[in-house]
Formats: structure tokens, sequence, C-alpha cells
């Protein structure tokens, strides 16, 4: 079989075409995420040992592939030229749900035919550092699968690291498996993956974005958990979506003017105006809570408009969880709340196999939401990232179709 079957389609499973449609990414597209992206025939990529081939069946859109499509803040193409892979395209996508057309010889507990999911964690398996036993997200060779690395999920077949796959929940269409997983498994590193400042019932959870895709994860895992999250959100609108999750309320963020980079300490005025505006919002959460009780853990990615505001209304001894930057990267602290207080600034990226496998099974017992949002057809991918880019509302997860032909297929 050398041509590609139409989008909207899989050929019989097991059976590996030389070609496949894929919305590529090339250099001299850059730019703006409605052109960047293309649909282009290329071959299948063939697998190594250790990697499966999965037919796609819906591929998740997340904010990391509006970069690449800008080729900023680097030229993943490049990066990868540099190491030695030879493609001058990039094919991205973080999240997919399909089903298994190949695995390599060294993969024994995966078998042809398997419907997946896939997380995003990448790495060199004989890297030193894993090999030691560290977590494998802090490695030097850790990648996020479908940005830093090529055959993601806006193409027809794609490639994974054995480890990556993960079963597809059966109650879930194939548009719905497809949404969740890189946000989830995200949201629950940075809530239960560092020791000293985990979840625990009875937290108070501040939740940036509360009704997209990383905020309504968010949510969810704190209810499961017994705790009480707070959504900060930009209309009634979003809020009310957020209680449906199991937030326990939620701030407009629009009510406050304070955010941004905080004046210089040496200056007075500005110090104090700011600082006002830092404890009326400290008093909207006590407001939301019924009572004085500042956030255990704030949920960040935001950034730069919110950190300063997310240090100071923190807990004492409590954690500001950050995994981005969508508001920019050159964020300011006011050290004095951070060191008397003895607050937590804690980066967090990415996942690992044990927290990726937790957060499915939270899936698979059907105690999260996908928070499936809209549904585009794959030749909208591009247009679905500029949608993200640009701030469209859609609550939850985009998701593109790509072998599933219409959306609501493959529950059980």
């Amino acid at each position: 079989m050398s041509s590609p079957v139409p989008i909207g389609s899989l050929p019989p499973v097991g059976k590996v075409p030389q070609k496949m449609l894929a919305q590529v990414i090339r250099q001299d597209r850059f730019g703006d995420p409605r052109t960047a992206f293309q649909v282009e025939e290329i071959d299948v990529p063939e697998i190594k040992p250790h990697e499966v081939l999965i037919g796609v069946m819906a591929a998740g859109i997340n904010f990391n592939n509006v970069w690449a499509a800008r080729g900023i803040p680097i030229d993943v193409i490049r990066v990868r030229q540099k190491m030695g892979e030879p493609h001058d395209f990039h094919v991205g996508g973080s999240d997919l749900s399909g089903i298994v057309y190949a695995v390599g010889d060294a993969v024994d507990n995966i078998a042809i035919g398997d419907e997946v999911v896939v997380h995003h964690g990448h790495w060199d398996l004989e890297d030193a550092w894993i090999q030691a036993g560290k977590d494998p997200m802090l490695a030097p060779s850790a990648k996020i699968w479908g940005y830093e690395t090529n055959f993601g999920s806006f193409a027809q077949f794609s490639v994974a690291q054995a480890h990556q796959v993960l079963p597809k929940a059966p109650h879930l269409s194939w548009d719905e498996a497809a949404a969740p997983t890189l946000v989830g498994t995200t949201a629950y590193r940075m809530l239960l993956g560092w020791e000293g400042n985990v979840l625990k019932e009875g937290d108070v959870v501040l939740v940036w974005g509360g009704s997209g895709g990383l905020g309504g994860q968010a949510i969810q895992l704190a209810n499961l958990h017994g705790a009480r999250a707070v959504a900060i959100v930009s209309n009634d609108e979003r809020g009310e979506y957020c209680k449906k999750l199991g937030a326990v309320g939620y701030i407009d963020r629009r009510q406050f003017s304070h955010w941004g980079v905080p004046p210089h300490w040496t200056e007075a005025a500005g110090q104090k105006e700011w600082t006002a505006g830092c404890r009326a919002f400290g008093k909207a959460i006590w407001t939301v809570l019924g009572e004085r009780r500042n956030p255990d853990i704030v949920f960040e990615h935001p950034g730069e408009e919110t950190i300063p505001t997310s240090i100071f209304v923190c807990e004492a001894g409590g954690m500001v969880v950050i995994c981005a930057g969508t508001t920019g990267y050159s964020a300011s602290v006011d050290l004095r709340y951070h060191w008397v207080r003895q607050k937590r600034l804690q980066g967090s990226h990415g996942t690992n196999d044990e927290q990726a496998a937790a957060y499915n099974q939270l899936v698979l017992d059907g105690k999260i939401d996908p928070c499936l949002g809209e549904v585009y057809a794959f030749a909208g991918v591009g247009q679905a990232h500029y949608d993200m880019e640009q701030g469209q509302v859609v609550f939850g997860n985009r998701v593109a179709l790509v072998g599933a032909p219409e959306p609501g297929l493959g529950r059980k």
C-alpha cells in the first residue's frame, strides 16, 4: 500500500502504508499558525526497537505547537537537525487517541490493535540520569513529545516510545480520549509531584485559568483529593463552568488592575498601590472560601502578569507551582514575601511514567472529565492553534479528528 488513505479513515489494522497525510510545519512558513501548518503527503516513519507506530484517530491541540508554528522561542526543526535528525520539517501534536499498528522488536507489553493514548514525557532510555533511577523528566535527555520530537499526533501515523503508551478509556470517544492527557498529566505532576507540598485533603488551591485545559484538570484533581479549588477566570460564564467541575467558587480577574511587574521596592507610592491590589485580591479569596484562608498551593501558568501576586497571597510554607508563562517569562518576585514566609516557587514540566499512569487510571475509572471543548476537522489544525493563540473562548480542550470520521465514535 503506497498511497495514503483519505482523512477520516485508516487502513486495516496492522497494514502500514508507505505514505501518510500530515499537518506539516516548515521553516519558510514560520508565523501565523493558519499558514504555518499545511497538509502534505510524507513517508510513514520507521520505528526503532523501543517504539510504537500508532494510527491516529484524534489529536489534541496544545499551546506548544503555537510556538512551533511561530518558530519561537526556539526553532524546533533547527534544534533537531543540530542533533543529527535529517528531516527539514516538523509534525507536531502532543496528545492522541489511536490504534497500535506496529511495535518495535523490544516492545513486549503492547500489541497491534490496542486502543491507546500517549503521554508527552519522552527521553533517552540509556540516559545515565535515568539509569541511576532518578526522575526521567529531570534528565538531560527529557523532551516534550510532539513538540521537541518529530512525528507527533498531527498525522495519520505517529511514533511514540513504548513507555509513553497508555490504554484508552473504553467509555470515551476518540475525540474525548484525545483531549486531556497532556494537560491532565501536567496538572497531576504539579499538584502531586513535589514532596513537602503534595496536594492533600483540606488544602486550598488557587487555580489560574480555571476554565482552560490545565485549569479544568487541576480543579478536578483538587476535588478528588478533598481539597478546595478557587478558580481565577475572566468572566462569570467561565466561573460557573469551573463550579460545575468542582471549584468552590471563582474570582473574576477583571475586577483587579494591579497585574504585571510590580513597582520597584524603592518606589514607595507605587509599592503601596500594588500591595493594596494584592491584599484586595487576597480578601476576594477569603470571600469565596468563607474564611480567612490563604491558598496552600497556587496553580500557575500565566507567569509574568501573575507570579508577583501568586507569591504574595500564597500561604506561609505553601507552594506556587508553575508549568508555563503564557503572559511572558520575565516575572518579578518580591523576595521579602518569599523568604520570610518560607514559600516555595516550584517549576514543573511534563510528566513521568508513574504520574502519567496514575492520572490515566483516574480517567479509566471515570473519575476525570476530559473536558472536551471544540472539535476541529483535520484541515483546521492551523486554525485551532490560531484560535488558541488569540484566546478564543473554548471551555476545556480542543481536538482535531484524524482517522475518526466524526465526533462521538469509539465508545464501548
